[in-house]
């Protein structure tokens, strides 16, 4: 299983009532692109969530996440929610949310 199948169908559902959203298989995982701009990612035991990077003191109180770190890079912007804090559709549902409130503000990858 390259990623959580049925944490990306719950994720799929929640945003099956945008207009533009597509599904990438990258980085190990299942990307959703909202608006041609990566959002959400689904991998074997997290969900990647790109959010408002000045958010972040604001999730002191939730539990199950850190700030994504590629190499010794800190990724501004990105943090991985566990999927054990995701098994209740309130918590999803908060995380999701987070990413499509940010997703108007993010920038697009630039086109190759």
């Amino acid at each position: 299983m390259k990623y959580n199948e049925t944490l990306a169908l719950r994720v799929a559902e929640r945003l099956m009532h945008l207009q533009d959203v597509q599904e990438k298989e990258m980085f190990n995982g299942l990307i959703f692109m909202v608006n041609g701009k990566m959002c959400i990612g689904v991998s074997k035991n997290s969900m990647m969530v790109r959010l408002d990077p000045n958010s972040l003191e604001n999730l002191s109180d939730k539990d199950g996440w850190q700030q994504m770190v590629i190499g010794n890079r800190p990724m501004k912007g990105y943090v991985s929610v566990s999927e054990d804090v995701l098994g209740r559709n309130d918590e999803l549902d908060f995380w999701v949310n987070l990413a499509l409130a940010f997703n108007p503000f993010a920038k697009a990858s630039k086109k190759k």
